[in-house]
């Protein structure tokens, strides 16, 4: 009978266990649902246009800026989305100023708009013969990317300037030797796109043409829907007090966004594009901020 008991004691355990797992799959199921749910915005289902500023700070900034080029390209990997990067100035000594990237993929920038601002780093500098704690700020600007077919936006020749110039950083036969890169200056908004990934001119112009198409639509969709504010023009100011989320690893480790008070403690895994759970809790949080105001609203009338 002690046997048979031990023997149903240890059945119940392993199916308690088994139910447990199964709970729990049915859970992270049940709320990757309800976040698709959220991803209901006239954009979301886009591809996105990521940049990336190093801030103030010189070779710490540009050290940091890269840090965050990291992060979403394994974040990328671990959705099975693709990438490109299509701009990248790199830091004098380590890093990179800034960097422009297209990430394809369903819903990419429904996910990813929630990453629009200031991303501030604490650490004890590797750059820093005397080991000091130093605070670094890059921005984080994201767009979709629409289809040249589906903006309507009209570019005149007089309100643009084409620059064409050899690309920098590492390149094959070519790459570095001829003018194949491409600025396009929009002297009306001031919009500054450039693209240098490819070997031919004529692809980096189209590719060029296609960022600053969805740049101008965003700015039309803006001044005709004030409910799109989210996706108002570039970060100006990448400064303290200014930030989104921090990252900090040193007199502790701890990453929190300061909009949802999200926090994680393991800032390696964050950094490894661990950022899910900021992102699912931004996109709740602007649900029920929009929920909200709706209801007051209808309350009014």
């Amino acid at each position: 009978m002690e046997i048979l008991n031990e023997i149903k004691i240890t059945n119940d355990e392993e199916t308690k266990a088994l139910l447990e797992e199964e709970i729990e799959s049915i859970n992270k199921e049940v709320d990757n649902l309800e976040i698709k749910l959220l991803l209901n915005g006239e954009y979301d289902e886009n591809d996105a246009i990521l940049e990336i500023h190093a801030g103030a700070g010189g070779t710490e900034a540009c050290d940091w800026a890269n840090m965050l080029k990291r992060m979403y390209t394994r974040w990328c990997e671990q959705k099975k989305y693709t990438y490109e990067i299509i701009d990248e100035q790199e830091g004098l000594e380590a890093g990179i100023k800034s960097m422009t990237m297209i990430i394809h993929g369903l819903y990419a920038f429904g996910y990813l708009k929630c990453e629009k601002g200031i991303h501030r780093l604490v650490r004890i500098s590797p750059f820093d013969s005397g080991a000091r704690r130093h605070t670094s700020f890059a921005s984080v600007d994201v767009v979709p990317l629409i289809e040249n077919g589906n903006a309507d936006i009209e570019i005149k020749d007089s309100d643009i300037r084409i620059d064409c110039y050899c690309a920098s950083g590492h390149g094959g036969q070519g790459v570095n030797t001829t003018p194949s890169a491409i600025r396009i200056t929009h002297f009306p908004t001031g919009i500054v796109v450039t693209c240098q990934n490819e070997r031919s001119q004529i692809q980096n112009k189209e590719q060029a043409m296609e960022v600053l198409k969805s740049k101008l639509y965003k700015i039309e969709m803006e001044k005709k829907e004030t409910e799109m504010k989210n996706l108002k023009g570039e970060i100006k100011d990448i400064n303290f007090g200014s930030q989104i989320r921090s990252y900090v690893m040193c007199p502790y480790t701890l990453v929190k966004d300061h909009r949802t008070n999200t926090e994680k403690t393991n800032v390696d895994k964050v950094l490894d594009g661990d950022i899910d759970d900021f992102i699912n809790d931004n996109l709740k949080s602007r649900w029920e901020n929009e929920y909200y105001s709706n209801k007051k609203r209808k309350q009014k009338i």
